[in-house]
């Protein structure tokens, strides 16, 4: 019986190691980084770069995490005070092939609802679990279901973790899952609709010309903007124009059709 308690007490140890490392990473900030991230707790404001050489520390010589440490310690660090304790165990779970497990996945899937603000939804989700759906492609059944939830932070996950495929070039599924949020009506949804379509239109821009003519009248101007940033000035113009037209109001009697006798 001993095992489970050293073991708990090393997962306390590396954690406490790790919040006095973000501790002394952190750099003061003359923004509300809690406002810019839409993060409800507070952050000590340790950069990217930190973070990552924090997560090298644990994981590489001389004294590297073992693999069945990682996922208690990014559970014990998700459940920290501050934004960047979270942040930190996704960057673990990222750069860490233990952290891509079927328990790993489970656990991820789980934090998605506890992401809120962009800044951990979009590393959540953009991270380990883009590479995890990558790695098994029947996960994009999952992001499918996530698309019709109630948490609009879920929905924007399930673009986000289009991330991999994407790049690779592989765009039948992320079309799939973009179509289902075209029309959603949160904001933070409708721009990252915009960003995973101009990111298909680098790896095709053809059948992201394409799905853009058909559904610029459905898309919201915040999606059209962002996802035609890399399409020439004329094709932007021609799309704003027509879903202009199918956003403005119907003269009242337009489009009613007329009576025999009105017909003359």
């Amino acid at each position: 019986m001993a095992r489970p308690t050293t073991f708990r007490g090393e997962v306390e140890r590396r954690a406490a190691a790790a919040r006095r490392a973000l501790r002394s990473a952190a750099t003061p900030s003359k923004f509300d980084l809690r406002a810019y991230l839409g993060e409800p707790a507070p952050v000590l404001g340790v950069s990217a770069p930190g973070l990552e050489r924090i997560a090298r520390s644990i994981l590489r010589p001389p004294n590297p995490l073992p693999d069945p440490l990682l996922l208690p310690l990014a559970r014990r660090l998700w459940r920290g005070a501050t934004y960047d304790e979270r942040a930190l165990a996704i960057v673990l779970l990222h750069r860490s092939r233990a952290g891509r497990s079927e328990a790993a996945w489970r656990t991820t899937s789980r934090w998605v609802d506890a992401a809120t603000g962009w800044g951990l939804c979009d590393a959540l989700s953009g991270g380990p679990i883009a590479t995890m759906v990558a790695e098994r492609p029947a996960r994009l059944r999952e992001l499918i279901a996530w698309s019709a939830s109630a948490n609009p932070w879920r929905r924007r996950a399930a673009l986000y973790a289009l991330n991999r495929l994407v790049r690779s070039g592989d765009l039948d599924g992320p079309f799939r899952v973009i179509d289902r949020l075209r029309e959603d009506p949160e904001f933070w949804v409708q721009r990252a609709v915009g960003t995973w379509l101009r990111e298909c239109w680098k790896q095709d821009e053809g059948r992201t010309r394409r799905y853009l003519g058909r559904y610029a009248r459905q898309l919201p101007p915040v999606a059209l903007t962002v996802a035609t940033e890399r399409a020439p000035a004329p094709f932007r113009a021609r799309l704003r124009r027509r879903a202009r037209s199918a956003r403005r109001p119907r003269k009242r009697g337009a489009g009613r059709p007329r009576s025999p006798a009105a017909s003359g």
